[in-house]
């Protein structure tokens, strides 16, 4: 099963969310426990969840995209490459071919689309990946995070890698009860380019949201963009209750979107990610709470 926390604004608690709720399925006993346990970072802009589940990183990659190169000894300037570019991140002027990196996507369309066999793709690095396991009483989580190199724009392409690589054993669902693997995956905040890719291939998005103004705006928009853009089933956790007002809930009893979890305010929780302690950690009669979010999650999943 594949579980992507999300939220349409930063600062929710959207990490909380998800490094509890798999630390706390990890202290599952055997028996109920998914037999591959997967946590991937994809807030590749500012990867943080390692501060809170200490993996022991042993492996990095470069990645990055694949930009056109052209062989002007090949070349015939017919223009059929920037034709097919959805991007205009090649343009043919006369006898030359221009490629701007900053707007290609590394779709690959014009290398695919050249007649003449012109135009051969180079890497481009944007960011890594890294790899690592932590062990939490004698189970092995698998961990894997990207990191944007600085002063890149494009978060997506490192997303999709990342994803390709670890969740090629965590099958999606398809309405079985399916223990094979559980894949954890802590998107970016907000509700733009890097997180649509993150959600997609999900079985189920948990919405991290706060019950102020601003946290109903945004959840409204990730509501949109996860249920009726992606199809994809939801359901919000909401942090910090007790502050503001009940209009999350309503909206949420208005839209048919389960409530999962309620984490109340509270200084405590607080201090504790102050410390990069885990919530559970710190106090850990919440394992129970979110051991109970994951067997809703895969009520939801599997009705």
């Amino acid at each position: 099963m594949r579980i992507a926390v999300a939220s349409g604004k930063g600062g929710t608690g959207k990490t909380t969310v998800a490094i509890n709720l798999i630390l706390s399925i990890a202290q599952l006993p055997e028996i109920d426990r998914p037999a591959k346990l997967v946590f991937l970072d994809c807030d590749v802009e500012e990867p943080n969840a390692h501060l809170f589940l200490n993996p022991d990183l042993t492996r990095q990659e470069e990645v990055g995209i694949q930009l056109p190169e052209v062989d002007f000894t090949k070349c015939t300037f017919c223009g059929k490459c920037a034709e097919v570019c959805v991007y205009h991140a090649i343009a043919v002027l006369g006898q030359q071919v221009l490629v701007f990196p900053q707007l290609c996507h590394g779709c690959g369309s014009c290398t695919y689309n050249c007649p003449e066999q012109a135009i051969h793709e180079v890497l481009k690095p944007t960011g890594k990946l890294e790899w690592g396991t932590r062990t939490i009483d004698g189970t092995i989580l698998q961990f894997g995070r990207g990191v944007m190199n600085i002063g890149e724009a494009m978060a997506t392409p490192i997303i999709h890698q990342l994803k390709s690589q670890a969740l090629k054993d965590i099958p999606l669902v398809n309405g079985t009860n399916n223990q094979d693997g559980l894949a954890i995956l802590d998107a970016p905040p907000g509700n733009a380019c890097p997180v649509v890719e993150t959600m997609r291939d999900m079985d189920f998005v948990v919405l991290v949201t706060e019950p102020t103004p601003f946290g109903l705006h945004d959840l409204r928009v990730a509501v949109q963009v996860a249920r009726d853009e992606l199809k994809l089933p939801v359901g919000v956790v909401i942090n910090r209750d007790g502050v503001g007002d009940d209009s999350v809930t309503q909206f949420c009893a208005d839209e048919g979107v389960p409530v999962l979890m309620r984490i109340p305010l509270d200084r405590r929780i607080a201090e504790a990610y102050a410390e990069g302690i885990p919530l559970v950690e710190a106090q850990p009669d919440y394992q129970e709470a979110f051991i109970a979010l994951y067997q809703r999650i895969k009520k939801e999943v599997t009705a």
